[in-house]
């Protein structure tokens, strides 16, 4: 019923020898219980659900329909209490340090000064914030809503893939992917000690009310900023105000006066006391960043270095999750934590040494290249798969601008049992673990898995063709 792929790839199921790993021993049970007209019922069954409740996503520039259904896998993915240890150590290390790289590069710049860093890749990247120099925000934290992407190639190694330290998306999906398969599969609950996702909002609300200005008295007032409906990101927006019990808000729905936040309401305006953004740095203030900016709220920025309220993230973040940056990650942690790193960075070229650059234009075929600020799996080449003309153009753009790209091997990325249109087959995919820091750490145990459903892709962003799978981790 189920064949796996060639042996470069780890099957996260199926053992080398035919054997089924312990961790899906029940779900191989219940899989080979199931005929595919019933798969496909729980897959249609599932559709609706979906559909119900509206979780769709943007595509911008799109020819079709701008809102679609993000695809959903029935079948889900499974890490052992043991693996997930292990994960968590290795990315709370992870967020420790990017928080305290963070403090520094926006006081003393100790890193820099040490030559770990070179001061060019922070002072002259368009991800720095002057304005966040000297700032001290509540609680020191900078970062507070993090998203780790990490891949697996083999049974004990997971790699970084990127840090997402700005307005990491796709909570929402890790939310309602559970609920649904709550719903669907109930008697494969009944089977597994699966750990819980459905407390992350009100753990996201405790982490708020816990960086509130320190002269906030009584309970801290926070609100979701949204650039409104038109963002791919919306609907989460929308869920998470709703399940914390708070306001959703566009940058009119508040104002500045005296140096405090207020939201406007049928009453009288209240005080905000912290802002969750879903809008990027340029565009958050006016009169301190783009002031064509109508998305976001005159003066706040004056407000957050007054002290008078919290953003979060805070400005300036997207610093330490640029992707030249990440390069360094590994410096990073040894610099500020003074251990080694328990997760490694995917090993990554740098073509702005010209020894490195010269084996990246001769090995195009085989590697993977990323804009520095790209996202969504737009701007990159994946060698095994693209045209002789598309790695010419590539190889235009980095002999233009060797800065502008970082380069990586093709990973093997592990395959995961996915339901598809000829049956059960493996599909690579990723894990994107949630972590809340504020007054403590809190890593929600498993994360959105995203899955390539193209046979044979590597590219696993929704906007790109790929779907998502709800993600069990088991309870010893």
């Amino acid at each position: 019923m189920y064949s796996t792929v060639p042996d470069r790839y780890f099957d996260e199921m199926v053992a080398p020898d035919g054997s089924v790993r312990p961790a899906y021993r029940q779900i191989a049970d219940w899989l080979r219980s199931q005929t595919r007209k019933d798969l496909r019922q729980t897959a249609a069954n599932a559709e609706g659900i979906f559909r119900r409740l509206g979780i769709t996503f943007a595509v911008y520039g799109s020819d079709q329909s701008n809102e679609r259904l993000i695809p959903f896998d029935i079948i889900p993915r499974i890490l052992s209490a043991a693996e997930w240890r292990r994960l968590e150590r290795g990315i709370e290390q992870r967020v420790r340090a990017l928080n305290a790289f963070l403090h520094d590069i926006y006081h003393r710049q100790e890193i820099i000064r040490a030559g770990r860093v070179p001061e060019k890749l922070i002072v002259l990247n368009s991800a720095f914030c002057p304005e966040m120099l000297g700032h001290d925000p509540a609680r020191g934290v900078y970062t507070h809503i993090i998203g780790i992407d990490l891949v697996r190639v083999s049974e004990n190694e997971f790699y970084v893939l990127e840090d997402n330290l700005r307005t990491p998306s796709g909570v929402s999906y890790m939310i309602e992917d559970r609920e649904a398969m709550l719903r669907l599969v109930p008697e494969l609950f009944a089977r597994y000690r699966v750990a819980p996702v459905e407390s992350y909002p009100e753990h996201l609300r405790r982490t708020l009310q816990s960086v509130a200005p320190p002269g906030c008295k009584g309970d801290p007032t926070i609100v979701v900023l949204t650039p409104g409906i038109y963002n791919s990101a919306f609907f989460e927006h929308s869920f998470l105000a709703d399940e914390m019990g708070i306001e959703l808000c566009q940058g009119d729905d508040l104002f500045v006066d005296d140096g405090f936040v207020y939201m406007r309401t049928t009453q009288k305006p209240k005080r905000v006391d912290v802002v969750y953004r879903r809008i990027d740095d340029d565009f958050l203030d006016p009169l301190t960043f783009r002031r064509d900016s109508t998305l976001g709220v005159p003066g706040l920025f004056s407000a957050y270095r007054a002290g008078n309220v919290t953003i979060v993230n805070a400005p300036g973040t997207g610093i330490a999750d640029d992707k030249a940056v990440y390069t360094y990650v590994p410096q990073i942690i040894e610099f500020y934590t003074g251990e080694k790193p328990l997760l490694s960075n995917v090993p990554t070229y740098n073509c702005a040494n010209e020894e490195e650059r010269a084996y990246v234009l001769d090995h195009l075929e085989e590697l993977v290249v990323k804009e520095v600020h790209g996202s969504g799996g737009y701007g990159m080449l994946v060698g095994p798969t693209s045209t002789k003309k598309e790695r010419t153009e590539f190889a235009r753009r980095i002999k233009a601008r060797p800065h502008n790209y970082i380069v990586q091997p093709t990973l093997a990325l592990s395959t995961c049992p996915t339901f598809v249109e000829s049956g059960i087959a493996p599909r690579h995919v990723d894990l994107r673990p949630f972590v809340l820091v504020g007054d403590q750490i809190r890593i929600t145990p498993g994360g959105l898995t995203r899955v390539a459903l193209k046979n044979g892709s590597l590219v696993v962003n929704s906007s790109q063709g790929g779907g998502t799978k709800d993600t069990w981790i088991l309870e010893d």
